[in-house]
């Protein structure tokens, strides 16, 4: 835990995609010092945590395939756990934490209850991405937002644990976790519904609302140095010729301007866009064959002084200019895998994988070491990103995810959840104008080109 100087609260950090935080059982009166903003020392009958909270990061959890997606874990938790904490609380790696806040709101619930606490999402259509589930009226399920944070008291976590050593987790793909999550705990109804918890918060922690959280978010795009430049960045666009006049005038109007390098492949040439003819059959479904052959031609063809590969869809529309922020994150000398995690099989032996959809981002030396191996598409229709996924397990290179890029569009997603967000993609244009979704969701304005800044979007039902 850190203090910030002139700051009155508590806050702790992590480092990770997820953190887990075990809060051990609280002395019921006891004083805390505290600072105020004046910097005199104030006496404040405040609950206060008998020793330090235990912080589990996720990416330090060897020997657990598929640990982000938590319900593994659950066996783990209520053995080591069980006993001696009350709560395990779980957060983003941007979440800030008012821990004295959270322990006076966790003291509200009994903790001999099994309880499943969190800030409520919920959508207002039925949508692919959770498989229409409550396709009547999907606004009565509530999940939760994992970037204000959510808690499970320990009677819960216990009752999990049984339930899946009884019970192995069956479910082929994990697409969205939280969503997910809700759903396995629920039961049918036989478990308990996510209680809304009103001090967790994904408001700025500069923000005027945030007296009564206990949680903040940091609703900012990453940015960890200057920019990458646009020469580093080389965009792959799949198309075939029955999209030709459909899909690419689309990405021209929009996005394409944004890219230094970009190259279209496709089963035809075309000049007038132009697109390069791989060599490759269209297929329905699945494209391995193509994508391995993109693959190939940037390690083959493009200059080696270019660090980083894209892969899109036609239909996919993506912010290069934020892209190249968050790239800012990452060290192109290592093997990078980047996009939006999905995962297959997970509870018995899968692999994660990025979902192709919403953009494929590859460091050179990722795409070095994979076509070295001999990982190789199965059939050419396989799906390609699954493939991959499975391809980089075996390499024991990380999938590494960005809540940023998306499989769906906007409105398949809770308007909550993207309130807090500065997204670099979105996919399918199906039933939007997705030259509207751009300018409104993606296209930098002038204050992101000026000097980066988070900034407020107007934006509409979509």
């Amino acid at each position: 835990m850190s203090r910030e100087p002139g700051f009155d609260r508590w806050l702790l950090y992590a480092a990770c995609a997820h953190l887990f935080f075990l809060l051990p059982p609280l002395r019921s009166r006891a004083f805390a010092v505290s600072v105020n903003p004046e910097g005199a020392e104030d006496e404040t009958e405040l609950p206060v945590l008998q020793e330090l909270p235990t912080v589990l990061l996720i990416h330090q959890m060897d020997g657990h395939e598929g640990a982000w997606t938590i319900l593994p874990l659950m066996r783990d938790f209520s053995v080591t756990y069980g006993r001696n904490s009350s709560w395990i609380f779980f957060c983003e790696e941007d979440t800030r934490i008012q821990v004295v806040k959270l322990l006076e709101t966790l003291g509200r619930f009994d903790k001999s209850k099994e309880w499943f606490l969190g800030k409520a999402l919920y959508d207002e259509e039925s949508t692919i991405i959770h498989h229409y589930a409550f396709a009547e009226n999907p606004t009565v399920f509530k999940f939760p937002d994992f970037a204000a944070g959510w808690a499970l008291s320990i009677p819960l976590v216990n009752k999990l644990a049984k339930k899946l050593k009884s019970e192995p987790l069956k479910s082929d793909f994990t697409i969205d976790l939280k969503h997910e999550i809700a759903l396995y705990i629920w039961q049918k109804g036989e478990g308990p519904h996510l209680t809304p918890v009103p001090e967790f918060c994904t408001d700025d922690v500069n923000s005027y609302k945030v007296d009564h959280c206990a949680t903040t978010f940091s609703n900012f795009l990453p940015l960890c140095g200057e920019p990458v430049k646009k020469e580093d960045i080389f965009v792959a666009v799949k198309t075939c010729q029955k999209f030709h006049g459909e899909r690419i005038p689309v990405v021209k109007q929009t996005w394409e301007r944004e890219a230094a390098l970009i190259e279209y492949y496709s089963d035809y040439a075309d000049i007038s866009i132009p697109t390069i003819d791989l060599g490759v059959p269209n297929t329905d479904r699945g494209h391995c064959g193509k994508t391995f052959a993109i693959l190939e031609r940037f390690l083959n063809h493009s200059s080696p002084r270019t660090p980083w590969l894209v892969i899109v869809d036609d239909d996919t529309l993506i912010s290069i200019f934020r892209l190249r922020k968050l790239l800012s994150c990452y060290d192109p000398s290592e093997p990078v895998f980047l996009g939006e995690r999905y995962g297959y099989g997970l509870g018995t032996g899968g692999y994660s994988y990025i979902t192709g959809g919403g953009g494929m981002v590859f460091s050179r030396i990722a795409v070095q070491k994979l076509l070295a191996s001999k990982c190789r598409c199965y059939s050419m229709d396989a799906p390609d990103d699954m493939v991959l996924g499975m391809c980089f397990s075996g390499l024991g290179i990380p999938i590494t995810h960005s809540p940023l890029f998306h499989q769906a569009r906007p409105m398949d997603y809770p308007k909550g959840y993207l309130s807090h967000q500065i997204p670099v993609s979105f996919h399918k244009h199906w039933n939007i104008d997705p030259v509207k979704v751009y300018f409104t969701w993606l296209a930098p304005n002038t204050e992101e080109l000026l000097n980066g800044k988070k900034v407020g979007y107007n934006r509409e039902d979509l």
